[in-house]
């Protein structure tokens, strides 16, 4: 099979050859024959007609086949292949030429011909090209009826790129383009015209029976792409996209780079610049333990060090499934990388202890949590047992073997916490600022907002309810929350590390909250359906520890800015050190016992800003609640709890 594709190949290229080498005497009989006027050539110059077709045949073989004429296909003709047939016939004029003078002095060729046969010759050479590419695409385009109507936004660079692609592409049938430019309307691209601009994508969609809308902007902004896909679900036609210009980083535009628009197109920001040098310094060729490195943050954190040439990569993670899926993508994609895994709890004094002691990590990223709002309302003792003391933990055994650093990976909604998660990440976060100041570890703390695409969030909830055909259940109308890419927070987590010299709190800079009811419309949208026709939302009530309003920083945290645009500055609040150890065994000891309400006031104690579940002294002592948990082996209220 594969020499028979071999001598076809050879045999085009020889055939393409002998082809172009009949073009040369026929060119310089033709110009000939047009220097006398179309009549009989006299006999003393078609002796020189003679003599030059003698000598310019091997002339032109050796330069066509110089400049590469051979390599290109004739199906694909391009400019650039013109451009070598000029190059290479401009040559051999000029060589035929200079020998035609050496040998003969010119007698018996006319100078007429010696400029007119070049400009013959380049005619010969490029039109079967483009008669046979033409050909090959008008069948290409009478075979492509079953192919998808397409409209195409965007006729600059871009779009014509793919265009160029897409006539190749049996799927695909382009009929229109539509620009904003008014310049570029009622003009044609390869055959295409452009009808408009993006606001008669609708009307465009119905007259042409468009099935299907190609994004072609690379450099669009997030508004113009919301936009957009807006007009397509109004014309109820599905939509794609080219990646952006930062993913295409140079490669060329091609139909198979074409994805579905995604939330992160239209709710995430500008790429953020980081300082790589300054990351890849305290990273590259040390030890890594990442807690939680099967999650959603931990794994892509996995990825982002593993990319930084680290001399270690430890990833802990209690999932099983989690900590084999990151470990396959990651010896796929760095098969150099030492990798390994472990698997256990973060709570376990024995395992923790002896990762460390095993490996001595450098650095320490504690993405471990956990962090579903809902659960730990219902599960209060759980959610302290694993984000207060499974951190303390890992930072007492991070201090306990010098560790250079710990970065904790915090949340926004350890700030005024409405809930027991947010509380508990807010504990996480004191015990590490206190601890980095009788340690010489270095401990740094992130705090950031919701990421797209992360387990447990509401973004995968809106997909199923859409996919089950609705209704979508959002909270409250009037709800907001940050949000920002997972790859965007793990870079600037990994920067971060890089500034931090313990103690700080890191703020991410989030932009602007959005409403989820907003992020709703948006993914119906994605979805090719039409929010409140196809697809109900749903207003169901502010769920248990529930805010509307997340926030990123305590007012009296004094937050300043850094070197860094997107990274700022709150101060840490220090607290006696002996008085949280002291609360925190007596939380430690209600989490155990499963006495919530004693757990709660503790929680208080600590950090006073919590205004979740109040349990009064005359609640308490009833033993009543209004928070319904789930604690030892069936549901109860907290009154049944003791």
């Amino acid at each position: 099979m594969l020499q028979k594709y071999l001598r076809r190949i050879l045999f085009n290229r020889w055939a393409a050859f002998f082809h172009d080498l009949f073009w040369v005497p026929a060119v310089l009989f033709a110009a000939y024959w047009f220097r006398f006027n179309l009549q009989t050539i006299p006999a003393p110059y078609l002796h020189g007609c003679l003599w030059l077709i003698l000598f310019s045949i091997p002339v032109y073989g050796v330069v066509f086949w110089f400049f590469g004429l051979y390599r290109g296909l004739w199906r694909f003709a391009s400019l650039q292949d013109l451009s070598r047939i000029v190059k290479s016939v401009t040559l051999g004029a000029l060589v035929v030429t200079l020998l035609g003078a050496v040998f003969s002095r010119l007698e018996g060729i006319p100078r007429s011909v010696l400029l007119l046969s070049p400009i013959l010759l380049i005619i010969g050479l490029t039109g079967p090209r483009l008669c046979y590419r033409w050909f090959k695409d008008q069948r290409l385009q009478l075979n492509k009826e079953g192919g998808r109507r397409t409209l195409i936004v965007g006729a600059g660079q871009a779009g014509e790129l793919l265009l160029r692609d897409l006539i190749l592409k049996q799927e695909y049938q382009p009929v229109a383009f539509v620009d904003d430019d008014r310049k570029k309307h009622n003009r044609e691209i390869h055959g295409v015209r452009v009808y408009g601009g993006s606001e008669n994508i609708r009307e465009i969609v119905r007259l042409l029976d468009v099935d299907l809308v190609l994004f072609a902007i690379p450099s669009a902004s997030r508004e113009t792409v919301k936009r957009l896909v807006a007009e397509c679900a109004r014309a109820e036609v599905e939509c794609k996209t080219l990646p952006s210009l930062i993913e295409l980083s140079g490669n060329q535009v091609e139909a198979k780079q074409l994805r579905p628009v995604t939330l992160e197109d239209l709710l995430g920001r500008e790429t953020v610049e980081l300082d790589q040098q300054a990351i890849v310094g305290y990273l590259n060729n040390r030890t890594v333990l990442v807690t939680g490195g099967g999650g959603s943050i931990g794994s892509e954190l996995c990825r982002q060090v593993a990319g930084l040439q680290p001399a270690k990569l430890i990833i802990f993670d209690h999932s099983e499934f989690n900590l084999y899926d990151i470990d396959y993508e990651l010896r796929s994609l760095f098969p150099d990388l030492k990798i390994i895994n472990v698997l256990g709890d973060l709570k376990n004094y024995d395992r923790v202890d002896w990762v460390f002691r095993k490996f001595t990590p450098d650095v320490v990223f504690h993405a471990a949590a956990y962090k579903h709002v809902p659960m730990l309302e219902l599960n209060p003792a759980e959610g302290v047992q694993n984000n207060v003391f499974g951190t303390r933990m890992v930072a007492d055994a991070a201090d306990r073997y010098q560790v250079d650093r710990f970065v904790l990976v915090s949340t926004d909604k350890a700030v005024n916490p409405a809930n027991v998660m947010g509380t508990t990440k807010r504990i996480a976060e004191i015990y590490c600022q206190n601890l980095d100041l009788r340690s010489q570890t270095k401990f740094i703390t992130t705090r950031f907002g919701n990421v797209l695409g992360s387990a447990g969030s509401v973004v995968p909830l809106f997909e199923k309810q859409i996919k089950n055909g609705g209704p979508v259940t959002v909270t409250h109308r009037e709800i907001k929350r940050y949000f920002m890419t997972i790859p965007e927070a793990v870079g600037l987590i990994l920067q971060a590390g890089s500034m931090g010299k313990g103690g700080e709190i890191f703020v991410l800079e989030m932009g602007e909250p959005i409403y989820i009811r907003d992020l709703a419309e948006q993914m119906i949208r994605l979805s090719g359906l039409v929010p409140h026709r196809d697809i109900q939302i749903e207003y169901i009530g502010l769920r248990p520890g529930e805010k509307l309003f997340e926030e990123i920083f305590h007012e009296s945290e004094d937050l300043r800015g850094t070197t860094h645009p997107k990274l700022q500055l709150a101060s840490a609040r220090q607290c006696d050190w002996d008085w949280l150890i002291d609360v925190l065994q007596r939380l430690g000891r209600a989490a155990t016992s499963r006495d919530v309400p004693e757990l709660i006031n503790h929680l208080r104690q600590i950090v006073p800003e919590y205004n979740g579940l109040h349990v009064s002294d005359k609640e308490k002592k009833a033993g009543k609640t209004p928070l319904r948990v789930v604690e030892g082996r069936q549901a109860m209220e907290v009154s049944k709890v003791h």
